[in-house]
C-alpha cells in the first residue's frame, strides 16, 4: 500500500497513466498500430507518425509551459506567429514570387529571418503583457486575430511553394536517417531548454515570479523582465515550430499553419499535471501532454473516425483525463486510499 501511494504520488504519475491508457486502447482496437515496417529506408507505422506529427506540438508546448509558469496566462498566438514565421521565410526564399524551384536567397537566411520574426512577435507579447500588464489571453488575442492577416500580406494572399528538395528536410527526413527530422527538431529544443533550466537559475526565477511576482521584485528579481523573456522564447519556439511545418508541405499556406495549435499547445501543459495558475511547473509533463494529445488524434484516425467529428471524440477524453488530474480528484484518491489502509490495518488488528 505504502508503494502503491509512492507511486502514485510522483508527479508525473497521471501524465505517464493517461498516455499509457491511450495506448493501452490502439492495443486493443488496432492491433497493427505497434507495428513498424521501412520504407526507402525510414521508418513508418502509426507509432513513428505519433511521434513524427508531435514535433510540432512538444515545440510549442516547451514555450507555453514557461509562459503560463512566469504569468499564469496562456499565449494563443502561437499557431499565428507559425504562419507569419512560415510566410517570411518561404517570401525571402521565393523571391517574391508564387512557387520557384530554386532559392532567390540561401536557406539560412530564409531560417533565421523565421526565427526573427517569432521572437520579434514574443517581443511584442510580452511588452503588452510585461510591461503594460494587459491580461496575457487579450494581450496575445492581438496577433492571434491579426496574425494570419499579416502572413497573408507577406505572401499576398497567396500560397507560396518552396519546390526545393532541401527545403522539404526539416520536415521529411534526412538521406539515410530513419527517423523523421522534426523528431531531431523538437529533442534538440527540449534539450537546450531542460539544460538552460537546470545549469542556470531561470527556472527559478521562472517559478518565484509565477507564484508570487510582488514578492519575487522585493527580493530583487526583475519579474518584468523574466516574464518578458518567457513570452520572447515561446515567439522563437512557435518560429521553429512554424519553420518545420512550413517544410512538412513546402509551401506557405497562411490559412492552415499552425491552425488550433495553440489550443493543443495549452492543453498539453494542462495534460502534463501543470497548474494554468502559474507557478511551479514540469517540462517533462508538458512533453507526456503532447504526445497523449497526438496519440489520441491518431488513434481517431486509425478508428476511421471522420476529421470532423475527432474534435468531439478528442474532448470528451481530454475532460476526463483533467478531471482525473484535478486537485478534487486528487483529494478523493487519498481519501479512499487512508480508508483502505485504515481497514486493512484494523483486519491485522
Amino acid at each position: 500500500m505504502d508503494r502503491l501511494k509512492k507511486i502514485t504520488s510522483y508527479r508525473l504519475f497521471l501524465p505517464f497513466a493517461s498516455l499509457a491508457l491511450v495506448l493501452l486502447i490502439n492495443l486493443i482496437t488496432t492491433p497493427t498500430f505497434f507495428q513498424i515496417s521501412i520504407r526507402n529506408g525510414v521508418l513508418y507505422g502509426y507509432i513513428i507518425d505519433v511521434i513524427n506529427r508531435a514535433s510540432e506540438l512538444v515545440i510549442l508546448a516547451v514555450g507555453m509551459t514557461l509562459v503560463i509558469s512566469s504569468s499564469a496566462g496562456t499565449d494563443i498566438s502561437v499557431g499565428a506567429i507559425m504562419a507569419v514565421a512560415g510566410a517570411v521565410c518561404c517570401n525571402i526564399l521565393a523571391g517574391g514570387e508564387q512557387s520557384v524551384t530554386a532559392y532567390s536567397a540561401p536557406y539560412v537566411v530564409g531560417f533565421i529571418a523565421a526565427l526573427i520574426v517569432g521572437v520579434v512577435c514574443g517581443c511584442f507579447n510580452g511588452f503588452l503583457v510585461a510591461k503594460l500588464k494587459i491580461q496575457p489571453m487579450i494581450a496575445t488575442l492581438i496577433l492571434f486575430t491579426a496574425g494570419r492577416g499579416i502572413a497573408q500580406l507577406v505572401t499576398k494572399g497567396q500560397i507560396t511553394y518552396i519546390r526545393v528538395d532541401s527545403f522539404k528536410l526539416l520536415g521529411a527526413s534526412l538521406p539515410g536517417v530513419p527517423l523523421p527530422t522534426p523528431v531531431f527538431v523538437a529533442a534538440i529544443v527540449v534539450i537546450i531548454t531542460m539544460l538552460l533550466l537546470k545549469y542556470t537559475a531561470l527556472g527559478l526565477y521562472i517559478q518565484s515570479v509565477g507564484i508570487n511576482p510582488r514578492a519575487s521584485r522585493l527580493v530583487g528579481l526583475k519579474s518584468t523582465m523574466i516574464i518578458f523573456l518567457t513570452y520572447a522564447f515561446c515567439g522563437l519556439c512557435a518560429g521553429v515550430a512554424g519553420m518545420v511545418a512550413t517544410s512538412r508541405i513546402y509551401s506557405a499556406d497562411a490559412n492552415n499553419i499552425g491552425l488550433n495549435m495553440e489550443l493543443d499547445a495549452i492543453l498539453a501543459v494542462a495534460l502534463g499535471g501543470n497548474s494554468l495558475a502559474g507557478g511551479k511547473f514540469s517540462l517533462m509533463g508538458s512533453i507526456i501532454g503532447a504526445y497523449t494529445i497526438q496519440a489520441l488524434t491518431t488513434t481517431l484516425y486509425a478508428m476511421s473516425v471522420s476529421a470532423d467529428q475527432i474534435p468531439v471524440y478528442k474532448a470528451i477524453v481530454v475532460v476526463i483525463i483533467v478531471a482525473l488530474q484535478s486537485p478534487e480528484f486528487a483529494k478523493m484518491r487519498k481519501r479512499l486510499m487512508a480508508k483502505s489502509a485504515s481497514g486493512a490495518r484494523k483486519e491485522v488488528a
